[in-house]
């Protein structure tokens, strides 16, 4: 494969991020890969390509120790990269170069791959200049925010511990995370590597005595390092009975600051500063020690926790989720919580015997053999294959619309579009959104969602026409889809939660309904276990109807339907609420016995003003074809047809105003 690292820091620098690049690229162009590296240089105008390493310019920034800030917009530089002809870029920051990488990947149609190696959220300090807790809090939430967002950009993603993992976690990024520990060519930290001779002309250079213990520190010298914890603890270190030396390695923006802290502690004579050193002398420092030293909680794996490790050191650390497994107290090591802790460690180390001291070495050495750079290698090419299988696989969300309970997305892939619609669950938990990019195992996965999403909705459109049995939609279900069982069982389960099928609302319905047709007790209990209904529900149902007698039923029903029948006669009402209850069933002499106790008071009173009303609409009818004696008995006609009694009728037609023939 030809693959880009970007990166915003690179050799000459040395720092864990760079041990890792280079590890990384030592063991991809062993097993016959192109390597190339993006990266840049304090430069503000000069771009240079030379051993297949792109440096573009930036901006030094003193204060983060050799972090160049670059813009993330190198249109010349793209067409360099596009000369590279590239299977895969991997992305080693966030931020400037990892801004451009993702957009070169973009622009190149490449699958990106992304590690996490620095925990931002622990450097805000570099720009919270004036120690504002609020601005302190906006700053971490920007980093949350961000990281998610070019997290989430990526085809696959690489955390370096499963600390840093859940963070990202907890950052809202949704896709696979794959912890993959860097690796370190073990073999550079063999102590036979280095000779007796070169540890000697080491201990002698900085004035260590052959009785001192030498303690060591290899890293960046920054706040966030907690040196100055490291600092105060050699200092309760009892001089006189465990002499001892502490060895700084590295540079960085706090060196200033911590040697004048040095001085104030009177401890210039045992505290060395060796300054910046190359990555090929780094192991003979870590073989001229005697125990490895660090306070920092900012680690996202501890690459120099590892080298110490490797190099038969114990390591002395505060206790944090990145070491777990990796420092074990009395084994590897020893865990400290206070300056003075870290000095009652070293001077009980310092009193063991000479073969448990030796024990320790040894299984310090044993414990780091998972990150032989063998191993990284193989972990790291299994995420690139799957990034490469996924990339040409994917498929785009380009756009969205909510739909009821539901969410129709469309995807765009290499050849063709395809629309599906999920759950509004499902989008949510995929972290689905505009211009993600998913494979084509989730867009599976979306598929099948999609079609119990139509299902669902299947559902919900028989139950609105009338309320259904579980056993019911069940059959409807197994009959008329092609969902497994399971998913089947599941769908049935949300529309019991969300009300839609409850079989206990269904029975005293039914129950109600089938009285109300005067089906008897056999019969209602045999129609509604075919329904699936169990029997014991059946039978609570009926022993819990209030309806007495087929005469009370019969009135509610009644007096229910009567105000629906207007503008009629009293005789006529009664009439058509007769023919109302015949046809719902009930026999005559139920009709009989609900006719004699409906209210008709309000009818009876009412009856002339309904008859004044019907009288006047029928002279409108009549009266263009027809006048006096002719029309008058038209209309009586017609009112005694509508069950108006006579004498009434009489009694309206003479208040009418008639014109003789």
């Amino acid at each position: 494969m030809r693959i880009a690292l970007f990166a915003d820091t690179y050799l000459p620098d040395i720092n864990g991020v760079v041990s890792s690049i280079i590890t990384l690229q030592r063991e991809l162009e062993k097993n016959g890969h192109d390597v190339f590296v993006v990266t840049t240089h304090p430069s503000l105008l000069h771009t240079s390509y030379e051993n297949n390493v792109l440096r573009l310019p930036g901006v030094e920034l003193k204060s983060l120790y050799g972090y160049v800030l670059t813009s993330p917009i190198h249109i010349a530089a793209l067409n360099t990269i596009r000369d590279m002809k590239l299977d895969l870029i991997h992305a080693h920051t966030e931020f400037g170069i990892g801004i451009f990488a993702r957009i070169v990947a973009k622009m190149l149609k490449l699958p990106l791959v992304s590690t996490y190696h620095t925990t931002y959220e622990d450097y805000t300090h570099y720009v919270n200049i004036f120690n504002l807790k609020s601005f302190e809090r906006v700053a971490r939430k920007t980093v949350s925010r961000l990281s998610k967002m070019y997290g989430s950009s990526c085809t696959e993603m690489i955390s370096p511990s499963q600390k840093t993992k859940e963070m990202l976690i907890r950052y809202g990024i949704k896709k696979d995370i794959y912890v993959i520990p860097t690796g370190l060519d073990l073999e550079k930290f063999d102590r036979v590597q280095t000779s007796k001779e070169k540890i000697d002309q080491i201990r002698t250079q900085y004035g260590i005595k052959p009785e001192e213990l030498s303690i060591l520190y290899v890293g960046r010298i920054a706040k966030e390092k907690s040196i100055d914890v490291v600092i105060e603890g050699f200092s309760h270190i009892d001089a006189a009975k465990y002499p001892a030396k502490l060895m700084i390695v590295g540079a960085g923006p706090e060196e200033e600051h911590l040697k004048d802290y040095v001085g104030r502690l009177g401890l210039g004579d045992k505290v060395i500063f060796t300054g910046k050193k190359t990555s090929s002398e780094i192991p003979s420092y870590y073989h001229s020690a005697d125990v490895f030293v660090s306070a920092s909680l900012t680690e996202t794996q501890g690459m120099t926790f590892i080298e110490a490790l490797a190099s038969e050191l114990p390591v002395f650390a505060r206790p944090d989720d990145v070491l777990n497994g990796l420092v074990i107290e009395g084994e590897t090591g020893c865990y400290f919580n206070s300056p003075a802790e870290f000095a009652q460690k070293i001077e009980e180390y310092i009193e063991k015997p000479q073969e448990v001291k030796d024990a320790v070495r040894l299984k310090s050495k044993a414990h780091v053999a998972e990150y032989d750079s063998r191993v990284f290698y193989q972990s790291i090419m299994k995420v690139y294959y799957a990034a490469v299988s996924h990339y040409h696989n994917s498929y785009t969300l380009v756009n969205v619309h909510a739909k009821n309970d539901a969410v129709e997305c469309l995807f765009t892939g290499k050849e063709d579009n395809l629309k599906v619609t999920v759950s509004i669950e499902t989008f949510l938990k995929k972290g689905l959104r505009r211009d993600k990019v998913i494979s084509e195992e989730t867009l599976q996965e979306l598929m099948l969602d999609e079609k119990v999403v139509k299902a669902y909705q299947a559902c919900i459109r028989k139950l609105t026409l009338r309320d259904r049995t579980r056993k019911e939609m069940y059959d409807y279900l197994t009959q008329e889809t092609e969902l497994p069982i399971k998913q089947i069982n599941d769908l049935i389960e949300v529309m019991e939660q969300r009300g839609y099928i409850d079989d206990l609302r269904y029975v005293n319905s039914a129950v109600m309904n089938l009285r109300t047709l005067l089906q008897g007790r056999k019969k209602i209990v045999r129609s509604l276990m075919q329904k699936g209904i169990p029997y014991e529900m059946i039978e609570k149902a009926l022993t819990e109807d209030i309806t007495d007698d087929e005469v009370n039923l019969a009135q509610r029903w009644a007096e229910k339907t009567l105000p629906s029948i207007k503008d009629k006669s009293l005789r006529l009402k009664k009439q058509l609420m007769r023919q109302k209850l015949h046809a719902q069933g009930f026999e005559s002499s139920i009709s009989d016995l609900v006719m004699q106790r409906l209210n008709f008071a309000d009818d009876e009173r009412q009856e002339l003003d309904r008859l004044r009303k019907t009288a006047a609409k029928a002279r409108k009818r009549y009266e263009t074809k027809s006048t006096g004696s002719k029309l008058r008995n038209q209309i009586y006609r017609y009112l005694g047809s509508q069950g108006y009694q006579a004498e009434d009728i009489y009694l309206v037609l003479n208040e009418m105003e008639w014109k003789d023939d």
